[in-house]
């Protein structure tokens, strides 16, 4: 194989669940002399590789990375420049707080061939499996999704997002915020957010282990720590978290709010 073979694809492998792969990623995978992964992938997907892949484990852990972003951009380069198919398989969706872009523009700069495969972004996917409407006719109609933790570590919600809560205006969807819940639930109610405002935390979900707890904010951080809630985890703040909300629909692993 010449150099200008090689080709690195960003593949987006889901919330969790194998089954939730594309098509098109399990393709992807299928064809590859080479496979970067992230921790929260489905490794069942690596099973049936041949022995000459090499399956390389970049994956994080919160506040430990195995490997740098830097060296993992390298790493595509290296083996694409090289001649190897790469499949770049991360959690999710590659774009969606996925650093994707990162690694995309570091192919390109290097003149890598390089394409995305999309996935299920964890932010939609996962309450939609626990039976939470991002969006529900009568109840809201737009949503916003963000991310607690930035390069520098854990950062506040920005105006946009305590507007979402405190208006009534969108649901809050907040994605690797489980170790900032006391600051976030703190930040939204001194902002003016109701105490009892529905929240949603579903943890590893599209998993067996999918679990959910319902909680007012006012109690959220509190519950959050009684039940040992851990990363990988969804938060959904708004009234479409509100238990009931969909009559006949069961969370598998509800925990309810202590109130009642």
């Amino acid at each position: 194989m010449t150099a200008q073979a090689g080709h690195v694809t960003l593949v987006g492998a889901g919330p969790g669940a194998a089954d939730l792969l594309t098509y098109r990623a399990w393709r992807a995978i299928a064809r590859a002399d080479v496979v970067v992964h992230d921790r929260l992938v489905p490794l069942e997907v690596l099973e049936d590789l041949g022995e000459h892949v090499e399956v390389i484990d970049v994956g994080k852990s919160p506040g430990r990375h195995k490997v740098p972003q830097d060296e993992i951009n390298a790493l595509l380069v290296r083996r694409g420049l090289a001649g190897r198919r790469v499949v770049r398989l991360k959690g999710g969706d590659p774009f969606v707080f996925g650093r994707g872009g990162e690694e995309y523009a570091a192919c390109t700069t290097a003149g890598v061939a390089v394409d995305v495969v999309p996935g299920v972004s964890s932010a939609l996917s996962v309450p939609a499996l626990a039976g939470i409407p991002l969006t529900h006719r009568g109840t809201t109609t737009a949503f916003h999704v963000v991310t607690a933790h930035t390069r520098s570590g854990e950062r506040e919600l920005d105006d946009v997002a305590v507007a979402c809560v405190t208006e009534r205006a969108a649901t809050l969807v907040i994605l690797m915020g489980v170790s900032s819940l006391p600051a976030i639930v703190t930040r939204l109610l001194d902002a003016g957010a109701a105490p009892d405002t529905p929240v949603a935390i579903v943890e590893r979900g599209s998993t067996p282990e999918q679990r959910v707890t319902r909680v007012g904010l006012d109690l959220a951080a509190k519950r959050a720590d009684e039940l040992g809630v851990r990363a990988p985890a969804v938060i959904v703040v708004g009234d479409v978290a509100a238990p009931g909300l969909l009559e006949g629909v069961s969370d598998r692993g509800d925990v309810g709010d202590p109130r009642g």
